[in-house]
C-alpha cells in the first residue's frame, strides 16, 4: 500500500452503531438492489449509452440510429430490445416506422446527471 492509500484506511475497528442503525432502517432491500443493479448494467455498455443519449435528444427509428452510430440495424435492434425489456426505452409505430424514445424523465435524468459528473471531473482535474 502506498502512502496516499494509507490516508484512506480507517484506523478504527469498532463499528459506529448509531450510524449502522440509522442506515439499516432505510437500507434498500436485496431484491430491489438486484433490480437497480440490472438497470445500471444497461448503462454500462457504450453502444447502449450512445443510443440512450441520442434518444434523450430526439426520438429515432432503428435506421436513424444505425446511420448515426455507423452500425448495422440488427445490432441496433438487439440493443433496443434489451433497453425496452429493461423499461428504459419505449416504442411507437407511425405507419411503417417504429420510433423509439426514452421511457420516462428518470432515464433522461440519469444520463444528464452522469454526463454532468464526467464533465465536472474533467474540470476539476484541469
Amino acid at each position: 500500500m502506498n502512502a496516499a492509500d494509507k490516508n484512506f484506511v480507517c484506523e478504527v475497528t469498532d463499528p459506529h452503531e448509531s450510524i449502522i442503525q440509522q442506515v439499516s432502517k432505510n437500507m434498500v432491500e436485496d431484491d430491489r438492489a438486484m433490480d437497480l443493479a440490472d438497470v445500471f448494467k444497461m448503462f454500462s455498455d457504450s453502444t447502449r449509452l450512445k443510443i440512450l443519449y441520442a434518444l434523450s435528444i430526439h426520438e429515432m427509428c432503428v435506421c436513424d440510429l444505425a446511420e448515426l452510430l455507423n452500425m448495422g440495424q440488427s445490432a441496433i435492434s438487439h440493443q433496443l430490445r434489451l433497453l425496452r425489456t429493461s423499461k428504459l426505452v419505449k416504442a411507437r409505430r407511425e405507419k411503417k416506422s417504429v420510433f423509439y424514445s426514452l421511457d420516462d424523465r428518470h432515464v433522461e435524468d440519469i444520463i444528464r446527471i452522469g454526463y454532468e459528473h464526467i464533465l465536472e471531473e474533467e474540470t476539476d482535474h484541469d
